[in-house]
């Protein structure tokens, strides 16, 4: 049962949550753009970790997942952290773009795929991290946050098509706040633009335990819970007028 795939384990908290699975004996199937940055993960346990070159946003991405699966032998658990972001207040339309075919369609054809995998064998467990940006919209960074909506609500749409067809699946959904990885830019971080901003290593270990304990959401961390709840009790014509 310990057999999972990982996608967008390369860097950040994806690679960090591998790394935790690989030290607890789970089989892991991992995936990205570039498998280079993959390999020292498979040296960790060579006998229980593939790599494999997986671009989300591509045609023939169920294909290989599918593929990556049969290589590991079975998937229970399916992994999705593949994402990217910015804070775009101008628009851009390539930053836009590239964040809703990663973020949505590149998303929406994983989770997908993972879906239907689980439905056609014994079930199993799909978890995402996505973020607390998908509380509201946020103007700094609207196709980031409009992204991370869709797949609150996309993972809650596939929960109630698993009930109503009676199917074994677990769902988990993870958000955190701002996590120091990549994703944020140096010199925001130095300059305090990014508050409360929480180590990779809390982050994924709290995800990891949630996945374990099969939560449904998890608001990572308490900070952010309470973040979260005061910004859901504000109304429309006060946020519009909040500069995040």
């Amino acid at each position: 049962m310990k057999r999972a795939v990982i996608i967008g384990a390369s860097s950040g908290i994806g690679r960090a949550m591998a790394q935790m699975l690989i030290q607890d004996g789970w089989y892991l199937g991992i995936a990205g753009r570039r498998t280079e940055l993959l390999d020292d993960l498979c040296r960790m346990a060579p006998e229980r970790v593939i790599a494999m070159q997986i671009d989300v946003t591509a045609n023939d991405c169920e294909e290989r997942l599918n593929t990556l699966i049969s290589r590991l032998g079975g998937m229970y658990l399916y992994l999705h952290v593949a994402g990217v972001g910015w804070k775009n207040p101008s628009l851009d339309r390539e930053k836009e773009q590239a964040t809703f075919m990663t973020n949505a369609v590149g998303f929406a054809q994983m989770t997908g795929a993972a879906f239907r995998y689980f439905a056609a064998h014994t079930g199993g467990h799909i978890a995402i991290v996505s973020s607390i940006a998908g509380t509201k919209g946020i103007g700094v960074a609207a196709s980031y946050s409009a992204t991370k909506a869709m797949q609150n609500t996309y993972l809650q749409a596939l929960e109630q098509l698993a009930t109503g067809k009676k199917l074994n699946i677990t769902f988990t959904d993870i958000r955190p706040g701002f996590v120091d990885t990549g994703l944020l830019d140096e010199e925001g971080k130095r300059n305090g633009a990014y508050p409360m901003l929480m180590p990779v290593g809390k982050v994924a270990r709290i995800a990891v335990d949630s996945i374990y304990k099969k939560k449904r959401i998890v608001v990572i961390d308490i900070k952010w819970r309470i973040v979260t709840f005061i910004w859901r009790l504000i109304p429309s014509f006060l946020w519009r007028r909040i500069k995040l």
